[in-house]
């Protein structure tokens, strides 16, 4: 953490395998999924109808809206079923033994 970018948003026992985490970074909803592939961090709001994603479902690396069942990958945000079609922000996550650091914008 020396260039002093990198912010600590959870532990991450906290997140289980399998399992999100919706968390603050700077007054935005992000939300840190824990897949058996690493942590990964999107924005928390469905691009399609603003639905809170931390109420949908994580299934592999894939999070469902739970508005209209859009399927984001939480590895890039790439929208990848409609009624989505624009892509999710993600953020560089870093793990510090237990912690979960992101990198602030």
């Amino acid at each position: 953490m020396s260039d002093g970018n990198w912010i600590k948003v959870a532990a991450l026992d906290k997140i289980p395998v399998g399992k999100s985490l919706c968390v603050e970074l700077e007054g935005k909803e992000i939300l840190l999924c824990h897949t058996a592939d690493g942590v990964y961090a999107i924005d928390n709001l469905c691009t399609h109808g603003a639905a809170r994603l931390c109420e949908g479902k994580l299934k592999g690396n894939r999070v469902l809206c739970p508005m209209h069942g859009a399927a984001f990958d939480v590895r890039d945000g790439t929208a990848l079923t409609r009624p989505a079609v624009t892509p999710l922000g993600s953020y560089q996550v870093r793990l510090d033994g237990s912690d979960v650091l992101l990198i602030a914008r």
